[in-house]
């Protein structure tokens, strides 16, 4: 069985991460997604609880998909559950660069991990978490970035 994690903040949960998971989720037997907790992420809009809430809500449909969370290095918990692939989402030539050092790095500390790159979709090149709470935050229309079910979570954080 070829398990993978698909790992980030998904802070929150754009129709590109979305898109990634369904699409990695046709190439694994199982795909955890696995959100980071980070304690250098001060400014967070959603716990990690509320984090996990949402991609359960959003991927509930695709059988083969989990979520979890896990704290320290990527390695340790993809070895922790036994997941041999990493998933990472590509947006633009700057993703590359970070992401390709990330996974030398990976590799460097477990050999037997790969990291499988999925270009993202074109509808979503200029999309990220960033992005849509920055929208939301000044009142813009975030409809389309966010699954339907987010897009309303979202809104209602702003209004607080």
């Amino acid at each position: 069985m070829l398990k993978a994690i698909y790992p980030g903040s998904f802070d929150p949960v754009t129709n590109g991460h979305l898109d990634i998971i369904t699409r990695a989720s046709k190439l694994v037997d199982c795909l955890v997604v696995g959100i980071l907790e980070n304690p250098n992420k001060k400014n967070s809009l959603f716990t990690v609880d509320e984090r996990i809430e949402h991609l359960k809500l959003v991927t509930g449909e695709l059988e083969n998909v989990e979520v979890a969370s896990f704290k320290g290095l990527l390695v340790d918990f993809a070895e922790k559950i036994d997941a041999k692939v990493v998933i990472r989402g590509l947006r633009a030539v700057t993703d590359f660069e970070n992401e390709f050092q990330m996974a030398l790095i990976n590799r460097s500390l477990h050999n037997d991990i790969e990291t499988f790159f999925i270009s993202t979709s074109v509808n979503y090149l200029y999309l990220s978490s960033s992005t849509v709470k920055e929208v939301a935050m000044f009142g813009g229309n975030i409809k389309g970035m966010v699954p339907p079910e987010i897009e309303k979570i979202v809104l209602e954080k702003y209004r607080k």
